[in-house]
């Protein structure tokens, strides 16, 4: 996760691996918003000390969200080293709306679930949709997406599966069921031997595609289309 190329590019990281801060140090909800902001752009070694502590703080909070999965705490570690240099870069973008920790820890966290969804899908092939038989699009998991009834449900999902079929070539169906099912752009690519621009293209493509074909069948595609982006 090229933790080592992030230490070197940014200074004071190289040194956080290392520390080990007691008690009184780690007292984080005694930091001011607008602290934690000075003291990250600050001189040393208040911003390494700063550093020290929030990437102490996301590693505990990681590690409890993601207990047991793909390394338990080496993980965190990983993801929080990631994080800081996202944090970072963004903190012109925090406007104190949350809490400082709060912003940071969404940071990391959307990090890890990307990560996570890397890892999941990493050894899995695109062979699986290549076919509407070998596939079948199923927003069970997905509620956010449909409102519809069960009846209204089903019966988009059964004019999806034929606008797939019908309206999009072969590249474009592996790569919208593959959204659909809830993989990765970057992974999608790195299947089809693509890169994400290309396949964010596909997908563009595809999604013009089905929309004229729910229009043209008398479906609103706003709700579906909304799933492929």
């Amino acid at each position: 996760m090229g933790a080592t190329a992030a230490f070197s590019l940014t200074p004071g990281l190289s040194t956080i691996a290392s520390r080990r801060l007691d008690t009184h140090t780690i007292m984080a909800a005694n930091v001011s918003e607008v602290d934690w902001v000075s003291r990250l752009r600050g001189p040393e070694p208040e911003r390494s000390q700063a550093l020290a502590e929030l990437q102490d703080l996301l590693v505990r909070g990681l590690s409890k969200s993601m207990a047991n999965r793909y390394g338990g705490n080496a993980f965190a570690e990983d993801i929080a080293q990631d994080a800081l240099i996202k944090i970072l870069a963004a903190l012109d973008q925090f406007e104190n709306r949350s809490r400082f920790t709060t912003w940071a820890m969404t940071i990391a966290t959307r990090l890890a679930i990307s990560e996570l969804r890397r890892k999941h899908y990493q050894d899995v092939s695109l062979d699986r949709f290549t076919n509407a038989d070998g596939h079948q699009v199923d927003f069970a998991a997905r509620e956010d997406v449909l409102a519809q009834t069960s009846a209204e449900k089903a019966e988009v999902l059964t004019t999806l599966q034929d606008m797939i079929e019908a309206k999009l070539t072969t590249k474009q169906q592996l790569a919208v069921r593959a959204l659909l099912e809830g993989w990765p752009v970057e992974v999608i690519a790195k299947r089809m031997d693509s890169n994400r621009n290309a396949v964010y293209k596909l997908i563009h493509d595809a999604r013009q595609q089905l929309k004229v074909g729910f229009e043209e069948a008398g479906f609103p595609a706003h709700d579906v289309l909304a799933a492929i982006s």
